[in-house]
């Protein structure tokens, strides 16, 4: 899926991820796939796709 999210949108996946990182703060999984999908008009798992990507990512931030 996230392969294929920079042909659909036409962003690549780092600037998604920025965006969910410049956006408002919200805490619930849910929350932020609503939240990028209003804002950004996505499908539900492009943005679904992209907010698991945004808290691996964020996980592995914190183990380091």
């Amino acid at each position: 899926m996230l392969s294929r999210i920079p042909h659909c949108t036409g962003r690549d996946i780092a600037d998604w991820l920025r965006t969910v990182d410049e956006g408002p703060s919200l805490f619930r999984f849910e929350e932020k796939v609503s939240w990028l999908r209003s804002e950004h008009d996505l499908t539900y798992g492009h943005a679904k796709a992209i907010i698991h990507e945004y808290d691996l990512r964020r996980a592995a931030r914190k183990l380091l």
